[in-house]
């Protein structure tokens, strides 16, 4: 009887057993640190210094925020990592009408520097790398950020963080864009130019596949439009005549890692080479600039609300894939987040894994601990092979904006969410708890609910930082953003002063819908 063919969740065919001649031997001596960097962007990784642990957090009020940050700096988080509502990364304000029903449910809402001033209560920013979750509103969120590092009295040469600030990938896979793509693009740079001069330890932009495969892509669609987008902000930059060895260097990517233990830290492994090829082809000179570093995240859409105790062990498998594959620094999702927001336990205990990998496992104490595997080499040239032919396909339709504007990446990423969700239906993909092993005795944890009545609360406070500010000022402030908006000078510096002189989110947006219009 012939034995049934097996392949990786991107259709990779596994064969039964792999040897050295299944192995290219060009990579045989490749070392960490040194260009293409499949093996790591460091020389000595977690031997120096551990990833950093974030943990993704951010609901209801900036109050209710902040008290799960300081919890969580207490339990040895690194790094805060922000998630925003969806009305604040769609650029509402909390009382808009748009926002009835929204505010405070999938992050925190912020409307003003007040409540920036409130979410960040008791943390020097110069302390912390902050990671900020917004794509549209980047620019808004950040200008808050700067306007409280100065009131703090922190030295901005010194912030570090990262905003996501990737509007492609909202068109390919999220939804949540203002502008039509070109403006987008434009904001980007202008958010790249001025983090050179004076931001310049911050990511400006965290090129994210998260989405993308969050949305159904497989791995090897992940990094493939990933770094087509990549390419096409690069693009933009050059045009604008900014130097890519020093934005180049400012440049972070966002991945996800799912249960394929071996595909994963494969995937990751190829995107630092294709990464760095890349970027040498674009002109960029200096080594630094050629390096792929990245955050991950754990597959939210991996956890099942079907027996959710099982998401601790799918989580442990993809902490695995993220360090055995070098990521920067990384985010566990909690047990119950297929059921609601993580509760204070299951954030916890998310943290907990990704400390017992760093100290139990022995992973971290060598480089690449994959490294010279035949399986893991060849799956690692395979993947990089099929992600050049699709990133060849979006070059011929003109880059990344112009095949996400024909609909290829969105068509690409529905046909393998479809198959995949088909293969789970007919079986053939077997999801524990789900399509087999079910229990008929299940019982869900309690989940984490947010009160509707935050709206209420937010709309009280908006009202009296509007009763509390300079009219004139205010005016003055938004006309000079839509002053810049049509003139093509750089609108960072406008809308920082804007956020200091209390312009709402909302009103900074609108400005530039008014501009530009809003694209549907």
């Amino acid at each position: 009887m012939e034995e049934t063919k097996r392949h990786t969740d991107s259709g990779i065919e596994v064969k039964k057993t792999y040897t050295a001649a299944d192995v290219s031997s060009e990579h045989a001596l490749e070392q960490p640190a040194v260009f293409p960097f499949t093996r790591g962007v460091q020389p000595d990784m977690y031997r120096g210094k551990l990833w950093t642990m974030r943990q993704y957090a951010g609901f209801s009020t900036a109050e209710e925020s902040n008290k799960r940050y300081h919890y969580l700096l207490s339990q040895g988080v690194m790094g805060l990592s922000v998630a925003f509502d969806l009305p604040t990364q769609i650029g509402y304000d909390s009382d808009h009408m748009l926002s009835e029903g929204e505010v405070g449910k999938v992050g925190v809402a912020i409307d003003s520097i007040e409540d920036i001033q409130t979410l960040f209560n008791g943390i020097q920013l110069q302390d912390v790398s902050t990671s900020m979750t917004i794509n549209a509103t980047g620019f808004i969120l950040l200008s808050f950020y700067v306007a409280l590092a100065k009131q703090q009295g922190a030295d901005l040469k010194k912030i570090t963080g990262t905003i996501q600030n990737d509007i492609l990938k909202e068109y390919a896979a999220r939804g949540t864009y203002i502008l039509a793509p070109t403006q987008s693009m434009r904001i980007i740079t202008d958010i790249f130019e001025w983090c050179s001069h004076d931001l310049p330890k911050w990511n400006t932009i965290s090129i994210s596949g998260y989405h993308i495969r969050e949305a159904g892509s497989t791995a090897v669609q992940e990094i493939a439009f990933t770094l087509a987008n990549g390419k096409a902000y690069v693009k933009a930059a050059l045009e604008k005549g900014l130097d890519i060895d020093v934005f180049g260097k400012r440049l972070s990517f966002f991945f996800n890692a799912h249960n394929n233990l071996f595909e994963e830290a494969a995937k990751f492994r190829a995107a630092r080479r294709m990464w760095a090829k890349m970027m040498k082809e674009l002109g960029a000179k200096d080594e630094k600039a050629m390096m792929l570093r990245f955050h991950t995240q754990t597959g939210g859409s991996t956890l099942t609300a079907q027996q959710p105790l099982n998401n601790i062990s799918r989580v442990t498998l993809q902490t695995l894939a993220a360090v055995m594959g070098g990521t920067q620094s990384l985010h566990t999702n909690g047990y119950d987040e297929a059921l609601s927001l993580p509760t204070e336990e299951a954030a916890r205990i998310a943290l907990r894994t990704q400390q017992i990998v760093a100290f139990e496992s022995g992973v971290p104490d060598t480089v690449d601990p994959l490294a010279g595997s035949y399986f893991v080499e060849s799956l690692t040239d395979e993947i990089e092979q099929k992600a050049w032919e699709l990133i060849a396909k979006i070059d011929l339709m003109g880059g990344s904006v112009s095949a996400i504007e024909q609909g290829f990446i969105q068509d690409e990423i529905a046909r393998s969410a479809y198959e995949y969700q088909r293969n789970i239906e007919n079986g053939s993909k077997i999801i524990v708890g789900v399509n087999k092993f079910q229990s008929a005795d299940e019982t869900s944890p309690p989940g984490f609910r947010i009160d509707d009545s935050i709206r209420a609360v937010q709309t009280e406070k908006l009202n009296r930082l509007k009763n509390n500010r300079d009219p004139g000022k205010v005016d003055q402030c938004l006309q000079m953003i839509n002053d810049k908006a049509s003139s093509g000078e750089n609108l960072m510096p406008a809308v920082i002063e804007a956020v200091e002189q209390k312009c709402t989110l909302g009103e900074i947006a609108d400005e530039l819908r008014a501009v530009f219009g809003e694209y549907k």
